[in-house]
C-alpha cells in the first residue's frame, strides 16, 4: 500500500496538487490525542482523582483499521469506572470491540469499561480495542464526563482568557508588557507569560517586563490565566514585538529564496521542520509557504487540524528537542514552525490556501471577495498561531479557465480577491499568490488580468515546472521543466522564459516574479532514446505514485545523462526522467537574476537530498 498522501501528486500539469486527507497514511505513526481531565468530587481533605485518556491508530489497511484507547490513573487515589466519549466524522464507524462496552448515537460514541477493568489505581492503566471503518480521527473527546482539552475541575471553571498584551518600552533587548485580568468563580492565582509559545515567566500581576532578547528579532507574546486550583484557561491574544536594533536579513540579499512545506508529509514522507533545521536549509531560505489551507463556501478554512496544530511532537522529532505535553496551547507544524523562527528570525512564513484540488473553491469565494479576505484574516490571525505567519498565500491554479474543474468567474476576479486580501491585511502583511506558467497563445496567463492582481501583491510564484509529463503516457518525453525552449518542444510556450516573457509583457513587473523550481522528476518507461522527443508506454514507477520520484531518490537511481533546455534529464535501463540539478539551477539562477526577477520558489523541501543540496544551489546561485 502507499503511504503518500500527495497533495502535488495529483496535479496534471502548472500547479501545486492535493490528494485526498486519507487517515490510511497515518496508521504508520501513531495517533496521540491527550485527554486530559480531573475527575471525580473529591472530599475537601483529598484531592480529586486525576486521568487522562489517550487514543493510538495502532494499524490501518486502508478500508479500516484497528483503534486502541488507553485510559491512565495519574492521580494519588484509584479510579473506580470509566467512560470515554467521543466523535468520529460520517463515514467513520466502530466494528467489533474489545475490553468495553461500545455503543453509538449518530457519529457520537460512547465507551464504558467492563465489570472487571473499571478499578484503575494510581500510575496504573487501563486500554480496550476495537476494529473500525473510514479514514476519520476521533474528536470532541470527554472522560467521565470531564473535559478533554483542559483538564477542568468539575463544578470549578477554568478561568477566562486575559486581555491581549500591549507592549510599550520596546529596545533591543526588552519589552514591556502589560494586559487586563482574567476572570474565574473561585479567583485567579497568577499568569503564565508564554513568549513564542513556551512560558518564561509566572506572575501574580498584570504586566511583565521581559529582558535578554536579540536586536532585531520577532517575538510573540500571549498570558494565560492560573485559578486557585491551578488550572489554566485558554491563552489571550497575540501581540507582535520587534526589537529596536540588528541588522540585515542574511543570505540572499534583496532576492526571495522561498519553500513549500508540505503538511502532509508528517504522514507516510516522515518529513518535519524540525528536517528543516536539521538539512541547514533554514539558515539559507527566506521565506516559507505551508501548505495548504482549504477555500470552502467562499471562506478560507483549515486544511488538517491534525498536521496543522494536534499532533504531538516527541523530543526527538521537535525542533528545539523539547517535547509537546498534553496541555499546551498550541502542537502540531504551527508550534514546530513557531519554534525555528525563534531559532532563524529572519524567515518569514506564509500561510498558503488552495492548490490544484482545492483551487476550485475560488469561485464563491470571488462572488464576495471582502467576506473571503475577512475569513481568511481571522484564520490566519487566530490568537492560538497569530506570531507564526506573515502573510497569506493564494494558490489560484486556473482562475477563468480550467484545470481540475472549471472556472468561469471572469478575467477580473483573480484581481478582486488579491484587491480585498490587501486592504483587509495592510501594507505589514505578506500577500502573494501562486499562478500558472502557461505561456502559450490563448493560454492560461491570457484568461485573466494578472498585471492588474499583481498591484496588490508582493510577489507571483510562477509554477515554471510540470510542462510535461507522463500524464501524456505514451511520450514524447520531454523536460518536465525546460527553462527556454528548444527544437521538438512538445508545445510552444510552454517553458520557463515564454511565462515569464509573457507576464512582463503584460505589465507584470520582474521584482514581483519568482521562477519555480521542482524539487522531483517526472519520468516515463517503456522508453529507448536517449535523447528527449521518444515514444514511451507508460509511467515509470516512483516510491509514491508513477511518473514522478524526488531528486535525493533520482540522483543516486538514474544519474543525469544529458541536459536540455536549462534541466537535466536521465535514461537508464527503459526509464526516461527528467530534473533539475545542483547544475541547473546554478545555471537558472544566474536567468532569474539577468531578467531581473525577485528570486525563486521551489516545490517542495521534501525532495531534497538530507543536507538541503538543491536549496544551497538556490542560495548561492541568488547571491
Amino acid at each position: 500500500m502507499s503511504t503518500e498522501t500527495p497533495l502535488r501528486r495529483t496535479r496534471l500539469r502548472f500547479g501545486h496538487g492535493r490528494a485526498n486527507r486519507s487517515r490510511a497514511v497515518a496508521g504508520l505513526t501513531a495517533l496521540i490525542l491527550p485527554l486530559a481531565a480531573l475527575v471525580g468530587l473529591a472530599s475537601p481533605a483529598e484531592a480529586a482523582t486525576s486521568a487522562t485518556a489517550s487514543f493510538t491508530k495502532k494499524s490501518d489497511w486502508g478500508s479500516g483499521f484497528e483503534g486502541q484507547w488507553t485510559v491512565k490513573n495519574t492521580g494519588t487515589t484509584a479510579l473506580s469506572s470509566w467512560t470515554i466519549e467521543w466523535d468520529f466524522p460520517s463515514g467513520t464507524a466502530v466494528g467489533s470491540a474489545w475490553d468495553a462496552t461500545v455503543t453509538s448515537s449518530g457519529t457520537h460514541w460512547t465507551a464504558k469499561n467492563l465489570g472487571w477493568n473499571g478499578t484503575v489505581a494510581p500510575g496504573a492503566s487501563v486500554s480496550f480495542g476495537f476494529n473500525g471503518t473510514g479514514p476519520g480521527a476521533p474528536t470532541g473527546c470527554k472522560l467521565n464526563g470531564a473535559s478533554c482539552d483542559g483538564g477542568s475541575v468539575p463544578g470549578d471553571n477554568a478561568p477566562s482568557a486575559p486581555g491581549t498584551p500591549t507592549a510599550s518600552a520596546v529596545t533591543d533587548t526588552s519589552v514591556k508588557l502589560s494586559w487586563s485580568a482574567a476572570t474565574d468563580d473561585n479567583g485567579i492565582k497568577n499568569y503564565d507569560v508564554l513568549r513564542d509559545g513556551a512560558v518564561v515567566s509566572t506572575v501574580t500581576g498584570t504586566t511583565y517586563s521581559d529582558s535578554g532578547l536579540t536586536a532585531g528579532t520577532d517575538y510573540s507574546y500571549t498570558v494565560r490565566a492560573r485559578d486557585t486550583a491551578d488550572q489554566t484557561g485558554p491563552v489571550s491574544g497575540a501581540v507582535k514585538v520587534h526589537t529596536t536594533g540588528g541588522g540585515g536579513t542574511p543570505g540572499t540579499g534583496d532576492k526571495v529564496n522561498l519553500g513549500y512545506f508540505a503538511n502532509w508529509g508528517v504522514y507516510g514522507r516522515n518529513y518535519h521542520v524540525k528536517n528543516l533545521d536539521t538539512s541547514g536549509s533554514a539558515a539559507k531560505i527566506t521565506h516559507i509557504n505551508y501548505a495548504f489551507g482549504n477555500v470552502q463556501g467562499g471562506k478560507c478554512t483549515i486544511g488538517d487540524s491534525y498536521a496543522d496544530y494536534d499532533k504531538a511532537y516527541t523530543a526527538d522529532q521537535s525542533v528545539d528537542g523539547v517535547a509537546d505535553t498534553w496541555d499546551q496551547p498550541l502542537r502540531g507544524n504551527f508550534n514546530q514552525l513557531r519554534k525555528l523562527k525563534a531559532k532563524y528570525p529572519h524567515i518569514k512564513i506564509l500561510w498558503s490556501f488552495g492548490g490544484w484540488t482545492w483551487s476550485g473553491g475560488f469561485g464563491d469565494a470571488a462572488k464576495n471577495p471582502a467576506a473571503f479576505a475577512e475569513s481568511c484574516y481571522g484564520l490566519v490571525e487566530d490568537p492560538r498561531w497569530a506570531d507564526v505567519f506573515d502573510g497569506i498565500d493564494i494558490d489560484w491554479e486556473y482562475p477563468n479557465a480550467c484545470g481540475l474543474t472549471c472556472d468561469t468567474s471572469g478575467p477580473d476576479a483573480l484581481k478582486g480577491l488579491t484587491s480585498a486580501l490587501r486592504a483587509k491585511f495592510g501594507k505589514d502583511y505578506l500577500v502573494t499568490a501562486a499562478i500558472t506558467a502557461d505561456g502559450s497563445e490563448g493560454g492560461k496567463i491570457d484568461a485573466a488580468d494578472y498585471a492588474g492582481a499583481a498591484q496588490s501583491l508582493d510577489w507571483y510564484n510562477v509554477m515554471t515546472y510540470d510542462f510535461f509529463g507522463a500524464w501524456d503516457a505514451k511520450g514524447p518525453t520531454a523536460p518536465h521543466s525546460p527553462l527556454t525552449s528548444y527544437e521538438g518542444i512538445p508545445k510552444a510556450g510552454f517553458s520557463s522564459a515564454d511565462a515569464i516573457s509573457k507576464l512582463k509583457a503584460k505589465g507584470v513587473p520582474a521584482s514581483k516574479l519568482l521562477l519555480g523550481l521542482g524539487f522531483y522528476g517526472r519520468g516515463w518507461t517503456g522508453v529507448t532514446q536517449d535523447a528527449p522527443g521518444g515514444t514511451a508506454t507508460g509511467a515509470a514507477s516512483g516510491t509514491y505514485e508513477a511518473g514522478i520520484e524526488d531528486y535525493k531518490v533520482l540522483k543516486n537511481s538514474c544519474p543525469s545523462t544529458g541536459t536540455v533546455a536549462g534541466t537535466a534529464y536521465a535514461h537508464c535501463g527503459t526509464n526516461w526522467w527528467s530534473y533539475d540539478t545542483p547544475a541547473t539551477i546554478t545555471s537558472k539562477m544566474s536567468w532569474a537574476k539577468n531578467q531581473g526577477l525577485g528570486g525563486a520558489f521551489f516545490w517542495e523541501f521534501s525532495g531534497d537530498t538530507a543536507n538541503g543540496e538543491l536549496v544551497g544551489a538556490i542560495h548561492n546561485g541568488l547571491k
